[in-house]
């Protein structure tokens, strides 16, 4: 036997969730859009990888 009639509190907890997941998706989506904007911009980017890296390494005899 179905409930057919939806009781007051499943409207309530029914816009909590909806409430929940946008701010889920808000996140998604500002997380994802900094991943792109760092990935457009990599060739910038060095990241820690145990590797001399020759743009820091500093030229001999010059002071």
């Amino acid at each position: 036997m179905p409930i057919t009639e939806t009781h007051e509190i499943h409207k309530r907890r029914f816009s909590r969730n909806l409430g929940v997941a946008l701010c889920l998706v808000a996140f998604i989506a500002i997380i994802f859009g900094l991943t792109i904007a760092k990935i457009q911009q990599g060739y910038s980017m060095e990241a820690f990888d145990h590797q001399p890296r020759l743009s820091i390494t500093p030229v001999e005899g010059e002071e």
